[in-house]
């Protein structure tokens, strides 16, 4: 098989700058003599989202360079296409074929992919991936949600990033009380839900505007995973971290369900393998070995303080889990969410 090694791929971009396009499959014609047909692709994320990013580039280089694939791939990064809210409206539309996106942005949206971002669920399936695995009870429950608003989640990445803990510039946080009338910066709806009950004013911010925001106070702390803390080049301006699990994220790639049917049979195995090396490789380096090799070094050497929550806010913070599980399984029934509650956590 011809083509760049995923070693040698991923160097020559510095683990993740596919620039504005990507057309690995470069010739024009098919087997008939015909033109290939497009498959488009798109991320958000820049560059600088290193551990994120080294999944996401493998997958296209895995999915670009199997020989069975017969579409042409193009593949675009960065929001240079569109950005991340624009990203499921297109898709729906059929403007893209595929999209990486957080689950966190979607979830109000597809309630289903809630049990990702539910506390004290979503530190369990980042320590236990195999758990969203492709083909897993939890996966195929999650896509039998999603397929009743015709969509379909290929890899989420076998588990999630690590929890988004609260980060801030001045406001030190030694519990949830702390943030009674104080805003924070969330973007998941199940953050939000449960920030919310504690007396705290919720704002919706892109990763972008984070710091902007902290720093001219339009809000005093930020529920952020570390992630986004080094690729925004935050970590010279925070000061506090509260590490209490608030909430996660999966980076996962959606099409919608009839498209992926009518794939031609060769893009479709491409694709499906593409996703098992997503599965194995986010899990492993983009989930956990680079975050905690290469970015909470970076934490300590910026010298920020990291707050432990004690005992008795645990618990309290179990206490609060508990009625966001209860708001959420209403939302998507009471079967259904208990389900995926119960897989979530390995008890069937």
């Amino acid at each position: 098989m011809c083509g760049p090694t995923r070693r040698g791929f991923l160097k020559a971009l510095g683990i993740g700058s596919i620039s504005l396009l990507l057309p690995l499959l470069t010739p024009a014609t098919g087997k008939a003599g015909g033109r290939k047909e497009i498959c488009k692709g798109v991320s958000f994320l820049p560059p600088a989202y290193r551990a994120l990013r080294s999944g996401i580039d493998g997958f296209i280089e895995t999915l670009t360079s199997h020989p069975a694939n017969e579409m042409e791939v193009q593949f675009f990064d960065s929001g240079t296409l569109m950005n991340a809210d624009a990203q499921l409206p297109e898709l729906k539309k059929g403007s893209i074929d595929f999209m990486f996106q957080s689950t966190t942005y979607i979830s109000q949206d597809l309630p289903i992919l809630g049990i990702t971002g539910l506390p004290g669920i979503c530190d369990q399936l980042h320590e236990h991936g195999d758990r969203l695995a492709m083909e897993s009870p939890l996966w195929k429950l999650i896509n039998d949600g999603l397929a009743k608003e015709n969509l379909f989640m290929l890899t989420i990445g076998r588990g999630l990033v690590e929890p988004e803990y609260l980060w801030s510039m001045g406001l030190k946080i030694t519990g949830l009380a702390d943030l009674k009338g104080r805003t924070c910066r969330v973007v998941g709806h199940e953050a939000a839900r449960l920030l919310e009950q504690v007396g705290a004013h919720v704002v919706r911010i892109p990763s972008s505007q984070t710091f902007l925001a902290l720093q001219r106070g339009s809000v005093e702390s930020a529920v952020l995973p570390v992630d986004t803390v080094i690729a925004r080049n935050l970590q010279n301006q925070l000061r506090y971290c509260f590490k209490l699990p608030i909430t996660a994220v999966g980076m996962a790639v959606f099409f919608l369900k009839d498209r992926w049917e009518k794939l031609p049979s060769g893009a479709k195995e491409a694709f499906w393998q593409a996703g098992h090396w997503y599965d194995n490789h986010q899990s492993r380096m983009g989930y956990k070995q680079i975050p905690q090799e290469q970015y909470w070094p970076m934490i300590e050497k910026a010298g920020i303080q990291i707050v432990l929550p004690s005992k008795e806010e645990t618990d309290e913070f179990s206490k609060r889990c508990g009625s966001v599980w209860e708001w959420w399984t209403g939302a998507i029934g009471h079967e259904v969410g208990t389900r995926a509650i119960r897989l979530a956590r390995g008890e069937i």
